[in-house]
């Protein structure tokens, strides 16, 4: 098809053996989010994707937070994890091989909608603070504003640049990160609400901010494009719905864990090593289109057609590869002097579901995914980096070989738009059911 196309080889390695920082995540007291996003299931699910440092999310949330304070002790300064009887309790559900030290950073994503210079302004911040203390301050302070019970990501009708304020307020190294900046409907450079500029969106406190998280739907080479972005951290986060998307977008780091090591890794680049990335066509604004009209559209094709869909006339959702086009002023394959690496990764059970022409859910990939992680390690070793020969003893030839091509870039994509997630593929249509059919003529001796 038309949106079908091939990637080479254009993916680089972030360091493999360090630590992977996922900041970006919900509770179940969010909405649409599943009921197992708990501290118990966040732990387990740290351990089996290979995450060291993972966001609480949602502390302003009363009961989420209530939670926080009575499941989680002190570890490292600024750091926390789940309380000792809670952590054997819970072990037994973790493979030995990818059993690891888990700890909790205090994060909470914010909703604002405010208008501003003749506009209604959607945008999404995370913020991090050190200590819970400094969460109860805020929670405080934004409850006065906001029905922090409504919502685990409350919606707020402040603007973002009295939110900043409020951080920095706390003192002890708080600070705030615009969230996936991009994505069209609530973002800072969102194509239906956004700004054009950070300093637009935070006027005289924009200093304060030194990263940035570029969202699902874009990675580094599209955001190297803009050079008003040079001086910013990109990382990136799951912003998971469920426990099991917990990584599929994160941050290497190379730091002796603390929150204070971590924040200067984001401030100053110092000890922070690349992202994990979705293949951005994966994400689910990608390109243009209209969702009720199944029409995917092209930046170029959209232009042409003065942005209306050509199956209903009605307006298209203008997506994150058109606005990166719109803000760029470099050309594609640029890359600045501070540009870190990063590899995009296609999530372990979706790359079993297509090696076993399943169902990502289905019992079958369950139990060959249950079989790897007890045999070879958590999903981000896995897919990042044991030997492609021993994935193909452990889960056949052909799982082998799906993820050599994962990892050389080699992949087929139909790109999302307007809320629909893009699909990758790493097999050629009927290449399963072509290796199947040598093999049994193998076994046989050879056709007849």
């Amino acid at each position: 098809g038309r949106f079908l196309f091939w990637f080479g080889a254009r993916r680089r390695m972030v360091r493999a053996m360090n630590l992977v920082v996922d900041m970006h995540v919900h509770s179940r007291f969010s909405r649409a989010t599943s009921r197992d996003l708990d501290l118990e299931h966040l732990y387990v699910s740290a351990q089996l994707k290979g995450v060291g440092i993972v966001g609480t999310g949602d502390f302003t949330h009363p009961q989420w937070f209530a939670e926080l304070a009575d499941k989680l002790e002190p570890a490292e300064e600024g750091l926390y994890r789940l309380r000792a009887d809670l952590r054997r309790a819970l072990d037994a559900r973790v493979p030995p091989a990818c059993r690891a030290d888990v700890r909790f950073l205090l994060t909470v994503e914010t909703a604002h909608i405010y208008k501003k210079d003749g506009a209604v302004r959607k945008v999404h911040n995370l913020v991090l603070v050190p200590d819970l203390q400094a969460a109860a301050t805020l929670r405080e302070r934004l409850g006065r504003i906001g029905n922090l019970a409504s919502d685990g990501r409350p919606i707020l009708g402040l603007p973002c640049r009295d939110l900043l304020e409020m951080v920095l307020e706390i003192g002890r190294g708080a600070c705030l990160i615009p969230a996936h900046v991009w994505t069209p409907h609530f973002s800072l450079f969102g194509s239906m609400s956004g700004y054009d500029s950070l300093e637009a969106c935070y006027g005289d406190l924009s200093s304060h901010i030194f990263a940035l998280e570029t969202g699902l739907s874009s990675d580094p080479p599209m955001n190297w494009r803009w050079s008003a972005l040079d001086r910013f951290t990109l990382v990136s986060n799951s912003d998971p719905h469920s426990p099991g998307k917990l990584a599929r977008e994160a941050n290497v780091v190379d730091i002796d864990p603390s929150f204070p090591a971590l924040r200067r890794a984001l401030e100053t680049g110092e000890g922070f090593l690349g992202t994990i990335e979705f293949f951005p066509e994966e994400g689910k604004y990608h390109l243009d289109g209209h969702r009720g009209c199944r029409m995917r559209l092209e930046p170029e094709e959209r232009v042409r057609l003065g942005g209306l869909c050509p199956a209903c006339g009605k307006p298209v959702t203008v997506g994150v590869l058109s606005r990166v086009e719109a803000l760029a002023d470099r050309p594609a394959g640029y890359r600045p002097e501070r540009a870190r690496p990063f590899t995009s990764l296609v999530p372990l059970p979706e790359v079993l579901a297509e090696v076993l022409g399943v169902g990502p859910t289905t019992e079958g990939v369950r139990r060959l995914h249950h079989k790897l992680l007890g045999q070879m390690g958590n999903e981000l070793y896995i897919l990042r980096e044991a030997p492609t020969a021993d994935v193909a003893r452990y889960g056949g030839e052909l799982l082998g070989e799906a993820l050599r091509r994962m990892r050389a870039g080699e992949v087929h994509i139909e790109a999302g738009y307007d809320g629909e997630y893009g699909t990758v593929r790493l097999l050629p249509p009927g290449e399963r059911e072509r290796r199947r059919a040598r093999q049994q003529i193998s076994l046989f001796g050879g056709a007849a």
